[in-house]
């Protein structure tokens, strides 16, 4: 479940005005001054961030730089899905994330689109187009809210990689017991792609709680009581932050994940350093 040379890449969301356009335009150099080997980029809801992701995919393959697009497919049809991918090839793209994603709000359960759930997408991606993109799947070492279940959230997963995924990324987590399970779990029922740790900066309590409330991440007690008792103090914060990220990822290297794939939270700062701490290899001329 390893791949030959570990994968290291990032994660950007769609700004939603100019003025955060502008902004990440500068933070992105920064960021793929590290030579990471790829930047996906997240898709909202039925794709009510698409044009925003449009535009900033565009950018970066305007830039030289390797993308992979998020591509939800839930509230979408066929035609609207082959036609986003016909365009994504046509510029280039070699890279895909394939997802599920959330019902846009208002939209009742009967009008969901003509794709269920995620292995419906990867199997249309590869019934449409081949091997024309790597498809990677989302992965959840402490399993989704929705699924009920580990066992049922298995299920699921194995049913993306029956459909034709090449690799997977994780939801954050911050157990790395939790990461090291899921493995066994899916050695025990055949799955053997890549599944890549994806790794969240701590860099504020409030933001990070918010996020892992609604996806069901867990932040382990001990590290929410030392970042609680911080408060407003944005150094301790950062710091203690930076130390259990830096000690995770280590962890995980050590063990032999294929690779790690950081949320940048759009930001360069926290993942520079990360990156640099832990000796994970440099863009050319940039050691």
């Amino acid at each position: 479940m390893s791949t030959d040379t570990p994968i290291y890449s990032v994660e950007l969301f769609p700004p939603k005005t100019p003025e955060g356009m502008e902004k990440l335009k500068l933070e992105i150099p920064k960021i793929n001054a590290l030579g990471p080997a790829y930047f996906s980029v997240t898709y909202g809801a039925g794709g009510s961030t698409r044009d925003g992701t449009f535009e900033t995919v565009n950018w970066l393959c305007s830039q030289g730089i390797d993308t992979a697009p998020h591509l939800a497919c839930i509230g979408s049809s066929r035609k609207e899905v082959s036609e986003i991918l016909a365009y994504y090839r046509e510029q280039g793209i070699r890279r895909l994330v394939a997802l599920r994603g959330d019902m846009p709000s208002g939209m009742g359960a009967g009008n969901g689109g003509d794709f269920r759930y995620a292995n419906e997408l990867v199997s249309f991606v590869r019934a449409e187009f081949g091997d024309a993109f790597h498809i990677e799947v989302a992965a959840y070492p402490e399993y989704h809210p929705q699924s009920g279940s580990p066992s049922r959230d298995l299920e699921n997963f194995k049913r993306k990689v029956e459909a034709g995924a090449d690799a997977a990324i994780t939801q954050y987590f911050y157990n790395a017991d939790a990461y090291f399970g899921f493995l066994e779990s899916c050695r025990r029922v055949g799955i053997e792609i890549p599944i890549i740790p994806g790794v969240m900066p701590i860099t504020n309590y409030t933001q990070l709680a918010r996020f892992s409330d609604a996806c069901g991440a867990e932040i382990p007690r001990w590290i929410r009581r030392r970042l609680e008792g911080y408060a407003d103090d944005v150094e301790s914060i950062r710091a203690f932050g930076h130390e259990v990220v830096a000690n995770l990822c280590r962890h995980l290297i050590e063990g032999g994940a294929p690779g790690l794939h950081f949320y940048t939270m759009n930001q360069s700062g926290s993942v520079t350093r990360l990156w640099k701490d832990l000796g994970l290899p440099l863009a050319p001329n940039q050691g």
